[in-house]
């Protein structure tokens, strides 16, 4: 099944790329770019166009009039207004862009549901998932490639169990998006810190030291010197990423290196568009007001954005 290569081929990157010495690994989680367009709005709206509704739905047409745009983000601004109470704030205007920045996580998702919700419930149950991805693999106790998958059974177990926050072990698409991409989860992220500890702690000390943290990074074999960015990497870890100077990472050390505290761009745009569309600058704007300012958030081309409409209200 498609689904099961997927995930079995993601639990064995660690392996393969082990096998590639001048590679560099990179375990950090950055927050993507809202866009590749330059942000200066004396030239054009495009990067705002693309943080506000996702890349891929900000890309236009010549079918739309203004007229029709302004229509369409007006039932844009109602999916906004999540307490619908009239007014857009700064923080559910900050929540959207995020959420479109994330459409190809939830796209992700959407391609595996159907066969992971077997019995078609719209939720997927933590047997449905260990049956459809472990169950012909579990049955074999000497496997042909050598991988230990009950130990990965265990360890998504333990995952699936904290992405399930009321614990019946059944999941909601938002609690399975939550254990298929636990990065981008404040309460999952300290999973993600966990199993990155365990990938990397080859002596089990609870601990990463500088070797293993060069160790997962890069192998000598067949190398016989090590490339300038692993020594840069050999400073970094003496430098910045052992704050407390005790040659090693603990937790907390490590959480500061793969999920560093970025530059908030949402943040950043949500506060931007507030600034540029609020006419009675009371810190929040009406439906009238972003419809006012349709070609800073949308333009008047043509737009995906009954796709962007569906797509949102999933989630």
């Amino acid at each position: 099944m498609e689904c099961r290569q997927i995930l079995l081929c993601l639990a064995l990157y660690v392996v393969c790329t082990l096998s590639k010495p001048t590679e560099k690994k990179d375990r950090v989680h950055h927050d993507p770019q809202l866009s590749d367009k330059v942000h200066d709005d004396g030239e054009n709206f495009e990067y705002d166009h693309d943080a506000f509704l996702g890349a891929e739905d900000a890309k236009t047409f010549d079918q739309l009039t203004p007229e029709e745009s302004k229509e369409r983000l007006g039932m844009i601004v109602d999916k906004i207004d999540e307490d619908k109470d009239g007014y857009v704030t700064e923080d559910e205007l900050k929540a959207w862009i995020k959420k479109a920045q994330k459409m190809y996580v939830y796209d992700n998702v959407d391609r595996q549901w159907n066969d992971f919700d077997v019995n078609n419930d719209g939720s997927i149950s933590w047997d449905e998932y260990r049956n459809v991805t472990y169950g012909t693999y579990l049955d074999d106790p000497d496997p042909e490639d050598g991988f230990n998958y009950k130990q990965m059974m265990k360890r998504d177990e333990r995952r699936f169990k904290l992405a399930d926050k009321d614990g019946n072990l059944i999941a909601t698409k938002e609690e399975f998006t939550a254990f298929l991409h636990p990065e981008e989860y404040d309460y999952m992220k300290d999973i993600v810190v966990l199993e990155t500890m365990e990938d990397i702690d080859k002596n089990g000390d609870g601990f990463i030291d500088l070797e293993e943290y060069i160790g997962d990074m890069y192998s000598h074999e067949g190398d016989p010197q090590e490339p300038e960015w692993v020594k840069t990497e050999r400073e970094q870890f003496v430098e910045f990423r052992d704050k407390n100077k005790d040659g090693r990472m603990d937790k907390e050390e490590t959480k500061d290196w793969i999920l560093p505290s970025d530059y908030d761009h949402a943040e950043a745009e949500a506060k931007h568009l507030v600034y540029e569309s609020d006419q009675d600058k009371d810190g929040k704007l009406t439906k009238e007001e972003v419809v006012n300012k349709y070609d800073l958030f949308v333009g008047s081309q043509a737009t995906d954005f009954g796709e962007a409409l569906v797509r949102h209200d999933e989630f």
